[in-house]
């Protein structure tokens, strides 16, 4: 079983997680320590029972009419072909971009010194990498390593864009062989961005994708504290994203000791509360459907139990207040919250 001590970057540790409130402060905080596997899961969101284990990918507002915009929920930025005459690149649909086209905007991107222009041509390959050929065609082309390079770029509404793009390119599992490596610097931009901000939620929606399937989960491990971390201090569109991910993890059995290591602010617990909005709670509900479903030796449970703050103490304990917060949510008006606490419980 791994470490799953955590090793603060400033202050101890246990102080950290106490600092719930500061919802404007930055997370470069900590750094996360642990070890682990992966193994198998599928997709879902919240029709979830504690012994069948489920993922989510990142899910986006659906325009109608647009796929572009239904996959990566931003506005179609269409991109515009070369005119042959003036150099200029022309109006077009992203789906229909050729080769050449892709090839000029890559090419484009990488000596830009506008900021502006950046963004748009960041927005603009990130719309076009909702269709599968272009994502073939930017992977050839070398373009996700040249579009992850803006990952450090000092504006952050271009790493916003980044990540968006990042995000699309994602859905190509040969592309997720050359965007794993990003995972690091990806963690990095949650930890030091201001919570609540596009560039968390951009990050978010990313690594959501990337943990969908059990392939590449196993980067994820050291990033649970800090998961649990912006469940407690955000608002409901960061907290839906960092849910997916935790019920993405959590639908793996081989990620589960690391996951039940991890240290967690005690507060997570008092999420579980009528007053949380149904879309979290629905995840919360997931996420602790796959706690309970994971079983532990009386040795192991021991050893967890003498573990301070660890995510076994605060959830999965006897002494956890989780037990009898679910009972109360039982009396909760969603119909489905009610079925989903009834099938935790039994």
């Amino acid at each position: 079983m791994g470490d799953g001590s955590i090793a603060p970057r400033f202050g101890n540790a246990r102080a950290l997680l106490g600092i719930v409130a500061g919802a404007g402060a930055s997370y470069g905080l900590y750094k996360l320590l642990s070890g682990g596997g992966f193994k198998r899961n599928k997709k879902s969101a919240a029709n979830e029972s504690p012994g069948v284990r489920r993922s989510e990918s990142s899910e986006a507002p659906l325009p109608p009419g647009s796929l572009v915009a239904r996959v990566s929920g931003l506005d179609v930025v269409a991109p515009r072909p070369v005119d042959a005459a003036s150099g200029e690149i022309t109006q077009q649909s992203s789906g229909n971009l050729d080769p050449q086209h892709l090839k000029m905007l890559l090419s484009c991107l990488k000596t830009s010194s506008n900021p502006s222009e950046r963004c748009r041509m960041l927005l603009t390959l990130g719309n076009s990498a909702a269709f599968t050929v272009n994502q073939n065609l930017i992977r050839d082309f070398e373009g996700i390593h040249i579009i992850a390079g803006f990952l450090s770029d000092p504006l952050a509404e271009v790493r916003v864009q980044t990540l968006n793009a990042l995000n699309n390119l994602c859905m190509n599992i040969q592309n997720q062989e050359q965007i794993k490596v990003y995972v690091p610097q990806v963690l990095e931009l949650i930890e030091m961005s201001p919570v609540n901000s596009d560039l968390q939620l951009a990050a978010l929606r990313l690594l959501t994708n990337l943990s969908v399937t059990d392939k590449h989960q196993h980067l994820l491990k050291k990033s649970i504290t800090l998961l649990l971390s912006l469940l407690v201090v955000s608002k409901e569109a960061l907290q839906i994203q960092a849910s997916k991910v935790l019920v993405n993890l959590s639908s793996n059995p081989d990620m589960m000791d690391d996951i039940v290591q991890a240290q967690a602010p005690a507060s997570v617990v008092l999420l579980f509360d009528s007053r949380t909005a149904t879309a979290v709670l629905l995840r919360l509900l997931t996420f602790a459907g796959n706690l309970k479903a994971w079983r532990a030796s009386a040795q192991v449970a021991d050893e967890l139990r003498r573990t301070q703050d660890c995510l076994f103490r605060v959830m999965l304990d006897e002494s956890s207040q989780l037990h009898s917060r679910l009972v109360q949510l039982l009396s909760h008006p969603d119909v489905e919250i009610q079925s989903q606490v009834a099938r935790i419980l039994t």
